[in-house]
């Protein structure tokens, strides 16, 4: 499965929700609308559109919202997913909040790894990024989901200038004592959050920079599910450190994905506005070859490369947790 300028698309995120446990400053803007419960995909649904995929090519899955674990049931749709001819991973990106209880049912069912979002190892500053999150859940949940043989562990911290760059390096040590892979991701302007990312962003070459106070980066090649990181590790470090940089470098000429949101739209770039509608023709009776034949032609306008770059605006923005992530 390749889009107009030959890149080989081979992973898919699926948003299973809009709907968030937590409220991130960066993530879901004030007054957000929220789907309707008939408007989001059921888990038949969700794999059926999987299933097309995986014929076309569609190797790798990984769950998203909102936050995947608030679906109820979410083992099942697992399950499913993980028994699609084809699908070689099924992965999970996650707040945490939940994953002490599911960890081990997830991976009973087939997940085989997890992301998760921790954006402060200060419980007061998590509670205030997070707008009421609780911090001891989350690294409960991470251990929960190592315990769980859910590996790689990958850790996502966004950073915000001014509000938890501080804690770059205590990130970065917990990398030295336990097999954890923290990635470093510049904030980027969303509906909602257009004024505050350009106050808080902090660019990659910054985060680097801190990071190396406390001793050389090696480069490593050999990180399961890598995607758009660039990752290093200090010199006998468990795990590594990663850089996400959709602001400060372009990684979109290797772009591998596309994301299935809730409401069972295919979109083609985070960034972008192309979306095509894969629920409507599906719930009027399209069968699979017409679904296949809807998403090559979505793949015909995948657009070659975003248009974000520091201090831009734009309209058409939408929020974090209505795309997936």
């Amino acid at each position: 499965m390749h889009d107009q300028f030959g890149r080989e698309i081979s992973y898919v995120r699926i948003s299973v929700t809009d709907r968030c446990n937590m409220r991130c400053v960066y993530c879901i803007p004030p007054g957000m609308e929220w789907i309707e419960r008939e408007g989001i995909l059921n888990f038949e649904e969700i794999t059926r559109i999987a299933r097309v995929l995986a014929r076309m090519g569609a190797r790798r899955l990984r769950l998203t919202g909102g936050e995947p674990t608030v679906r109820r049931d979410l083992t099942s749709l697992v399950g499913m997913l993980a028994r699609v001819p084809g699908i070689e991973e099924v992965s999970l990106s996650t707040n945490g909040l939940l994953l002490s209880s599911l960890a081990g049912p997830l991976s009973e069912a087939g997940l085989d790894r997890v992301n998760v979002s921790l954006d402060s190892l200060d419980p007061e500053r998590f509670r205030e990024i997070t707008r009421g999150g609780e911090l001891a859940r989350v690294l409960e949940g991470i251990e929960a989901a190592e315990r769980a043989g859910l590996h790689p562990i990958k850790i996502n911290a966004v950073i915000l200038k001014g509000r938890n760059d501080d804690e770059i390096q205590d990130f970065a040590a917990m990398t030295r004592r336990r097999p954890w892979h923290v990635r470093f991701i510049e904030v980027m302007p969303l509906a909602g959050n257009e004024d505050d990312a350009a106050l808080r962003y902090m660019p990659t070459h910054e985060i680097r920079e801190v990071l190396e106070r406390d001793g050389a980066l090696e480069p490593v090649r050999d990180l399961a599910g890598n995607g758009p990181a660039v990752t290093f590790r200090y010199a006998g470090a468990a795990g590594s450190v990663g850089f996400i940089s959709p602001m400060d470098h372009n990684f979109c000429e290797r772009c591998n994905r596309v994301r299935l949101t809730a409401s069972g739209r295919l979109r083609l770039c985070l960034f972008g506005d192309g979306e095509i509608d894969l629920a409507g023709p599906m719930r009027a009776g399209a069968d699979d070859e017409t679904i296949a034949t809807l998403v090559w032609g979505g793949l015909a306008t995948k657009p070659q490369r975003h248009w974000l770059e520091p201090g831009a605006t734009a309209s058409g923005l939408i929020a974090l947790s209505q795309v997936g992530g």
